[in-house]
């Protein structure tokens, strides 16, 4: 990310050096259905853990919950890791303003990780990303 009059931002690509194997293409996907589904949760009103839950949800379902070991997300502004935080028992509203991460990952030990990270800011009617839009596919470098 980058640091403008003492804001602080955050973003993460996930990108594959050479063919990227069938495995890694599918985790990819299965990181960004569950990245599109906690942004699509995203409301002024819902809970933090109703995004995490989103997320999570997708993961799970594919077969890979033991793999996603953080939370979904995480508030930024000042502080690289502040309030309001996307994870289980967090019970705080989200309100129009905030910005906060979206970052679902999926992580084989040995083998490789997956992760897909935007900054969003609450609106009235859901949310706007301030980063560009992630990729819908994993991209392959230098094939």
């Amino acid at each position: 990310g980058c640091h403008v009059d003492n804001y602080l931002s955050d973003i993460t690509r996930t990108v594959c050096c050479g063919p990227a194997s069938d495995e890694a293409k599918q985790v990819y996907r299965v990181v960004f259905k569950a990245h599109m589904a906690a942004r699509a949760a995203i409301y002024p009103g819902v809970t933090c853990e109703s995004i995490d839950q989103a997320a999570r949800e997708v993961i799970e379902a594919a077969g890979y919950g033991e793999y996603f070991v953080h939370r979904t997300g995480h508030g930024i502004g000042l502080m690289g890791h502040e309030p309001p935080h996307m994870v289980a028992g967090s019970t705080s509203p989200l309100e129009v303003g905030q910005c906060f991460s979206v970052e679902p990952g999926i992580y084989l030990p040995g083998k490789f990780g997956v992760r897909i990270e935007n900054i969003v800011a609450v609106t009235e009617n859901g949310h706007e990303s301030l980063n560009e839009e992630p990729a819908a596919e994993l991209i392959e470098i230098g094939v």
